[in-house]
C-alpha cells in the first residue's frame, strides 16, 4: 500500500460526519421490506461466494436470507420513518420542574464506515416546562435512531434534537459512551478505549445543571 492508499484508509478511520441527517436517497422507502430482504439476501450471497464459503452446506446456505431480514427488520430497522416511537406529551400536572434523568440505556448501533456494531450507554436527561412524556419514550427513541448505520456524534445530536421538539424544551441532555467494534476488532485493534459524546443545552449549557447530571450519571456506577 503506497502513502496515498494509507493517507486514503487513514482518513476513512477518522469515523467523519457528513451531516446531521442520516444520508439517505430521495427513494430510500419507495421499495417494500419484503423486496429490500429479495434483493439484500442475492447480495449478500454473492459476498459469502465470493469469500469462497460453500453455500450448500446446511449451516450456511440459510444465511443470505437471515442477514437480509436482520437488516431490514432489526439492525437498520430506525431508518424507516414509520419505525419512529410516537412520543406522546402529557400535561405536567405534578408541576416538576427538576432534573430528570434516565440512565444506562442500551445503545445498539452500527458505525456506519465499516457496519460492525457500536455498544454502549445512553444517558439522556430533562428539565420539563408544561410537559412530560413517559420514561419508555426516552428508551424507545434512543433506540430508534441508534438503530441505523451511525456516526457516535450525530446519533448523540439526533437523540437530543428530538428529545427537545417531543418535550418542548431546550433543557435537554445526551452523554453517550460506547465501545466501536471498527477499533477493537480492525485498523488499530485497540481493546481498552471507549469513546464519549455529548450534547447539552438550555439550562445545561451552565455548569450546575451538568455537574449535576453528571453526578447522577457517575453515581449509577456499578
Amino acid at each position: 500500500m503506497d502513502n496515498h492508499d494509507l493517507e486514503k484508509e487513514e482518513a476513512m478511520d477518522d469515523h467523519i460526519m457528513s451531516s446531521l441527517e442520516t444520508p439517505l436517497r430521495a427513494d430510500a422507502f419507495d421499495l417494500s421490506d419484503d423486496e429490500k430482504i429479495k434483493i439484500i439476501e442475492g447480495h449478500f450471497r454473492e459476498i459469502m461466494h465470493t469469500l469462497g464459503l460453500d453455500l450448500t452446506d446446511d449451516s450456511l446456505k440459510g444465511t443470505p436470507h437471515r442477514v437480509a431480514k436482520m437488516y431490514v427488520k432489526e439492525i437498520f430497522h430506525g431508518l424507516h420513518p414509520d419505525n419512529k416511537p410516537v412520543a406522546r406529551r402529557f400535561e405536567n400536572k405534578y408541576k416538576y420542574h427538576k432534573m430528570l434523568v434516565e440512565r444506562d440505556i442500551t445503545v445498539y448501533s452500527s458505525c456506519e464506515h465499516h457496519f460492525v456494531p457500536i455498544i454502549g450507554k445512553a444517558h439522556v436527561a430533562y428539565i420539563p416546562n408544561e410537559h412530560v412524556i413517559g420514561l419508555s419514550k426516552l428508551n424507545r427513541l434512543v433506540h430508534y435512531y441508534a438503530r441505523r448505520p451511525q456516526v457516535q456524534e450525530r446519533l448523540t445530536m439526533q437523540i437530543a434534537n428530538e428529545l427537545k421538539q417531543a418535550l418542548q424544551t431546550e433543557n435537554v441532555a445526551v452523554l453517550i459512551e460506547a465501545d466501536h467494534l471498527c477499533v477493537m476488532s480492525r485498523g488499530v485493534n485497540d481493546v481498552s478505549s471507549s469513546t464519549v459524546t455529548a450534547e447539552y443545552s438550555g439550562l445545561f449549557e451552565q455548569e450546575q445543571y451538568r455537574a449535576e447530571f453528571l453526578g447522577h450519571v457517575r453515581g449509577g456506577k456499578r
